[in-house]
């Protein structure tokens, strides 16, 4: 009985550390891993923990830029697939011109950011197209016929590529079930997909695409199934950019960057608000 009393005795400052370990939070998860990204300019992003959580347990982060009803809503989204980094970079650095800068748009705008949504594929080392499960987050929306069409476009078109496994069903992981309950709780009038590496601009849906934003120009790639494009592009009617950027580890310029966000507001400015307006 004594020794088991002085074990426990000696083990209480461990216990009690370990009790106050601090809890990483999104800083410390991305700076270092993310290319262009600086501690401070992650701060400034002022990401808040979603409540969601990945496959391994990491938290969804987001933050919103505006607010209220009555104004354009658009939904940012970055890294969806893991080893895409320099997406969510890019997604990071837009917090702070749509936080910072202000530019005359015909509405306000309510911005609502998820730069890292495959925070596993992420950090992974390393870092890896699918999320923890094995599953491409962009083949694994609930499109038309998903359980017919996205096994037989992974088997016949990829060669069961693992990379771009859409999972066992539609909305199987809670990363694009995380995606799919922000796009019904927030019904964006725009989303803005951020991917690399091909160095296009894609579309789907309604409206009329941007010919470009900054140094990339509208090359449609088609749809595929269980794709976020043709789910909320095309099934949903809500217009779906999608951005390639030409490399996935490295950032474009800062000014390119910028311009690609000016080039971005201009075209919501004059396409998603005047449509917005026309369907109400």
């Amino acid at each position: 009985m004594k020794r088991f009393f002085w074990t426990v005795l000696l083990a209480l400052p461990a216990l009690a550390g370990a009790a106050q370990a601090p809890v990483p939070g999104p800083c410390d998860r991305f700076v270092g891993r993310l290319p262009n990204v600086t501690r401070v300019q992650c701060e400034s992003a002022q990401l808040a923990d979603s409540g969601a959580r990945s496959v391994q347990g990491t938290p969804l982060y987001l933050r919103d830029v505006g607010g209220g009803k009555g104004k354009l809503r658009v939904l940012v989204v970055g890294a969806i697939h893991g080893d895409e980094l320099s997406a969510a970079s890019l997604a990071l650095r837009w917090i702070r011109l749509a936080a910072e800068e202000r530019v005359d748009m015909p509405q306000e705008v309510h911005w609502r950011f998820l730069p890292v949504l495959n925070p596993d594929g992420l950090l992974a080392r390393p870092p890896k197209r699918t999320n923890a499960s094995g599953v491409d987050l962009n083949r694994n929306f609930p499109t038309p016929n998903w359980e017919k069409d996205a096994p037989v476009y992974w088997q016949r078109r990829t060669g069961k590529d693992p990379r771009r496994w859409p999972g066992p069903r539609p909305l199987s992981e809670p990363e694009t079930r995380f995606l799919h309950d922000q796009m019904q709780q927030l019904r964006p009038h725009l989303i803005v997909s951020i991917h690399a590496p091909y160095g296009v601009l894609d579309f789907d849906g309604p409206s009329v695409p941007p010919s470009r934003l900054g140094r990339l120009y509208l090359d449609q790639v088609g749809i595929f199934p269980g794709s976020l494009g043709n789910f909320g592009g095309v099934h949903k009617g809500v217009p779906v950019v999608t951005i390639e950027l030409p490399n996935a580890m490295r950032t474009p310029l800062d000014a390119e960057m910028r311009q690609m966000w000016l080039d971005l507001l201009r075209w919501t400015a004059t396409k998603v608000t005047a449509d917005t307006s026309t369907a109400r």
